[in-house]
């Protein structure tokens, strides 16, 4: 049974009680949070992440980092919702070739502005500069004890950068940078939200759970103005993606993290809007083709 259909029948049961209530995508992402590598051992044939990080040789982080990017595929999930893998899928990863040196170096990451300035051969200053004005893009963040985001970059790609624009590792900034360093801006966290958005987007067909993805990165005032039936909104709640593998716990760097989730300037949250508003659409469609009950 797919999340979405386990969640049309909540939903469903809900309203038919008259016990349905409304809950913030913040609460429900929260209840639904499971780590991708939670769990162990092997069930049916179906691997717990952390005896699929063993088994490819990877740290739990690295894996981690895998499933994120695609890498490695999950497997249906297990009965509390923890992701599985099937062993089908890790003698794919294995049968790749240049296995398991090629798939380290692909997820294998550095941290903060002078680690990934010296990956780029460039000093830390240089490499704000390109990172805030965008031409790199962030995989992941960490909060550290002083509450201030370290941005997380692939080492592949900041090689790739380096080989592909050596130009832009000397010299003086272009204009548009320029611009963009008066304005004080930084466009990492908005990098970083569509590369997140992105990758989730990839791991699953399913419309309901698609327009829930996009939901999850609009502010709660967004979402009820693009999204009004209250029953639609507590299914995009249900189904909205967990934060990512290394969101904090502890409530003062959560709550930093939390604002790296949400589009922030008026056009990105526009552009989501409109793409929620698409997604939905698509998703209202295929419930009415199909015969299942849809959320309202």
């Amino acid at each position: 049974m797919t999340r979405t259909v386990q969640a049309l029948r909540a939903v469903a049961a809900e309203t038919a009680t008259g016990t349905t209530t409304e809950t913030t995508t913040e609460t429900a992402t929260e209840a639904t949070a499971e780590p991708v590598v939670a769990g162990c051992g092997e069930v049916a044939g179906l691997l717990g992440g952390g005896r699929a990080a063993e088994e490819l040789g990877l740290s739990r982080v690295e894996f981690a980092r895998a499933v994120q990017l695609g890498l490695v595929r999950a497997g249906p999930p297990g009965g509390a919702g923890a992701a599985r893998y099937t062993r089908t899928e890790l003698d794919r990863v294995r049968s790749a070739e240049g296995f398991p040196e090629a798939l380290i170096e692909r997820v294998e990451a550095v941290a903060g502005a002078e680690a990934a300035a010296a990956a780029l051969g460039v000093g830390p200053s240089r490499f704000t500069r390109l990172a805030r004005c965008g031409h790199l893009t962030p995989v992941g963040y960490r909060i550290n004890r002083y509450r201030a985001v370290v941005w997380l970059y692939l080492t592949a790609e900041l090689r790739d950068f380096a080989a592909r624009e050596p130009a832009m590792l000397r010299g003086s900034a272009p204009p548009g940078d320029r611009e963009l360093m008066e304005a004080r801006a930084d466009l990492r966290p908005r990098k970083w939200r569509e590369r997140h958005v992105g990758l989730l987007l990839r791991r699953t067909a399913d419309p309901w759970e698609r327009a829930a993805v996009l939901a999850s990165v609009l502010p709660g005032d967004d979402v009820r103005a693009t999204v009004p039936d209250p029953a639609e909104r507590i299914l995009l709640c249900a189904l909205a993606p967990p934060p990512p593998y290394g969101h904090p716990q502890v409530p003062a760097a959560a709550e930093v993290a939390a604002r790296l989730l949400r589009a922030g300037s008026p056009d990105e949250i526009g552009w989501y809007r409109t793409s929620l508003g698409f997604a939905l659409t698509g998703a209202r469609g295929q419930s009415k083709s199909t015969g299942e009950r849809g959320p309202t």
